[in-house]
């Protein structure tokens, strides 16, 4: 894991390449709520789908997929698990033939070529756990053919240390400083935070935030919502097609839920699922994005519930699920 070195498919058992520790700048921590710049004017297009389609067998995992992402921003692929993301990665990076459709990495057609201008995390790291941090490093650093950058902070003081020895959250960190190591244009992160504490997973988006800045590409999977505020753009996947894409207000727009406030939520909540609504708990109001309040109060009347029962704005979860459903 370093970038991509000669690109090995996942589950080879080579390393992959990730992103990070050499592109330094401030960047607004993960959560701060400071705005993104997105892609300059006119930015160059580093990877692109159009119409990407993968089958297995009768399986359609990805369907007419449209996707780019350019210079200097970092591009949100949100989706549940097996909505895609994965593939339609695989796909970008020519680890994966589309069956319909073409993919292209820099203008032309994915090859080691083209791969070697790219960053990649992928979900298992691609790290060889029986190699410490440092030759890990060293390995990736000989595959692009660049002088192996010094590991800093806890990284370097785990340099000594075998992978698999290391908490998940410093082998995310070793796996992005090893993907950064030889200054990638486009990186692309498959579930980059998955697992990790949520300090650890700031500091992952400052390093993300902080590639954009510097003028690298970003290509980031996730499920977990609550990262959709760190990304410019977002592209959303359900059942492997698009069915949102621009950024995060576009996305949610107008969109509602219907607020229940009750004393007695239980019951509430019971006959809202027994309904086969996507009823929610916060606290002890419950909300369902995207339904009629004057339906949901008369569901709940007919259920013998009193209810206070309002419109208010959907978040973007919300959104998520009514998209996906």
């Amino acid at each position: 894991m370093g970038g991509m070195s000669p690109a090995p498919p996942e589950g080879s058992g080579e390393p992959h390449d990730g992103p990070a520790g050499s592109r330094s700048g401030p960047s607004p921590a993960a959560g701060s709520g400071e705005p993104h710049g997105g892609a300059p004017v006119n930015a160059p297009e580093l990877a692109a789908a159009e119409g990407a389609t993968r089958r297995f067998g009768e399986l359609l995992a990805v369907d007419g997929v449209d996707l780019t992402v350019a210079g200097g921003e970092v591009v949100g692929l949100i989706g549940a698990n097996g909505s895609g993301k994965t593939t339609l990665i695989r796909m970008l990076l020519g680890l994966l033939a589309p069956t319909a459709g073409r993919v292209r990495l820099f203008g032309e057609p994915p090859s080691l070529r083209t791969r070697a201008r790219l960053g990649y995390v992928p979900q298992s790291l691609g790290l060889y756990e029986d190699l410490t941090v440092a030759e890990n490093l060293a390995f990736s650093a000989a595959a692009y053919g660049t002088r192996r950058p010094a590991l800093e902070g806890d990284l370097a003081q785990a340099g000594d240390a075998l992978v698999r020895d290391l908490p998940l959250g410093l082998r995310r960190r070793a796996a992005f400083a090893i993907a950064l190591a030889h200054h990638p244009d486009l990186l692309v992160l498959d579930e980059p935070t998955s697992g990790v504490d949520p300090l650890q997973r700031a500091r992952l988006w400052e390093t993300i935030r902080s590639s954009a800045e510097q003028g690298a590409g970003v290509l980031v999977t996730t499920h977990h919502m609550a990262e959709a505020s760190q990304c410019d753009r977002l592209v959303v996947l359900a059942g492997g097609r698009v069915v949102a894409a621009g950024s995060l207000p576009d996305i949610v727009g107008d969109a509602t839920a219907a607020e229940v406030r009750t004393p007695g939520w239980e019951a509430a909540f019971t006959a809202l699922d027994a309904a086969g609504l996507p009823v929610s708990l916060t606290g002890r109001t419950l909300r369902v994005p995207g339904a009629d309040p004057d339906a949901v109060r008369r569901l709940l009347a007919d259920a013998g519930v009193p209810a206070e029962v309002t419109s208010v704005r959907a978040s973007f979860e919300e959104t998520f699920v009514t998209l996906a459903s």
